[in-house]
């Protein structure tokens, strides 16, 4: 059987080529794989309304929100995001509103 490295696996990958399940070949890591693709609900951020409180960095499941290296909130990482929402429950400033996601 030929198995992949993670990164190299993409929607043309067969269910042959993959990894059986409970067996780990390599070392993993979220940075390669593309995981907010299938989201119904996006953030948007609303820089404007933003007060720079970092309430909504730590609660994200996901670190799809980017600290710059000055110590602002950057916007979201996509790449990453699911759409849960829950940055913009913390978000006391409506910066944060939650769209439909449209493909």
């Amino acid at each position: 059987m030929s198995t992949q490295r993670a990164k190299d696996m993409d929607e043309n990958v067969t269910w042959k080529n993959i990894t059986p399940g409970c067996n780990i070949f390599e070392g993993g890591s979220s940075e390669m794989v593309n995981t907010g693709d299938w989201r119904t609900m996006k953030p948007v951020f609303h820089a404007d309304k933003c007060k720079q409180c970092m309430l909504c960095v730590p609660v994200c499941p996901d670190m799809s929100i980017p600290v710059t290296a000055d110590g602002k909130r950057g916007d979201f990482n996509y790449f990453f995001c699911k759409g849960c929402g829950i940055c913009s429950k913390a978000c006391p400033f409506g910066a944060i509103e939650m769209i439909k996601e449209e493909k």
